[in-house]
């Protein structure tokens, strides 16, 4: 009965194994079908973001610890959407580096860099918390805000805690997000090397005070 029951064992891990490569490959599939208005622009990774919608591309260059990044998130045309990573504080906005995009005061897609420094945060565009050797860019279209950066993973490390948002504006200025559901799960610890991802750490009592101020 042992060797029985061991091969039944073999054969049900292998079953999930098949199982989970199977969703993952699905999962790829999805966000690999992404089409970018900018020309010349394709990724070697990619992962749909567990909340508001948002799917991630990238191609991480190990030679220099560099990555090569697009943000896709939906949204209103009065709205705006945002990626970061936060070199401080897992699972929390508070200390975030941050791309938000929104509409150009003069037509157009802007993206502002950003620390958020505090849970009222100034919103200045300013140097961030790690080197971004390609100025960012974004646009606008099917609904869809798309930011493009290149950043220096901090600290040279593949494993960084990504954090990402979607808000209205208000007198056309970046208001701040709801407050419920999924704006309060949009943390993630993301290997830029393996694709492999984990939740953020926080409980939603700390993350609900660390973005109710996040405003213009």
């Amino acid at each position: 009965m042992a060797p029985r029951n061991h091969s039944v064992w073999l054969l049900s891990g292998a079953m999930l194994m098949l199982l989970s490569a199977a969703g993952a490959a699905a999962a790829a599939q999805g966000c690999a079908a992404a089409r970018f208005q900018a020309p010349a622009r394709s990724f070697q990774r990619c992962t749909e973001l567990p909340v508001l919608g948002a799917t991630l591309f990238w191609t991480y260059h190990p030679a220099n610890g560099t990555a090569d990044l697009a943000f896709q998130a939906p949204q209103g045309a009065g709205g705006w959407v945002a990626w970061g990573i936060n070199t401080d504080r897992p699972g929390s906005m508070v200390g975030s580096s941050v791309f938000v995009a929104s509409p150009g005061a003069s037509g157009g897609v802007a993206v502002l860099m950003t620390v958020l420094e505090s849970t009222s945060p100034s919103l200045t565009n300013g140097t961030l918390k790690f080197d971004v050797p390609v100025a960012p860019a974004a646009e606008y279209a099917g609904g869809a805000y798309t930011i493009y950066v290149t950043v220096a993973l901090p600290g040279n490390d593949t494993v960084q805690n990504t954090v990402w948002q979607a808000g209205p504006l208000s007198g056309g200025k970046i208001a701040a997000h709801p407050m419920s559901g999924p704006n309060l799960q949009s943390t993630m610890r993301l290997d830029f090397l393996s694709g492999g991802r984990s939740a953020g750490t926080s409980n939603s009592v700390v993350h609900r005070r660390n973005l109710r101020n996040f405003q213009g």
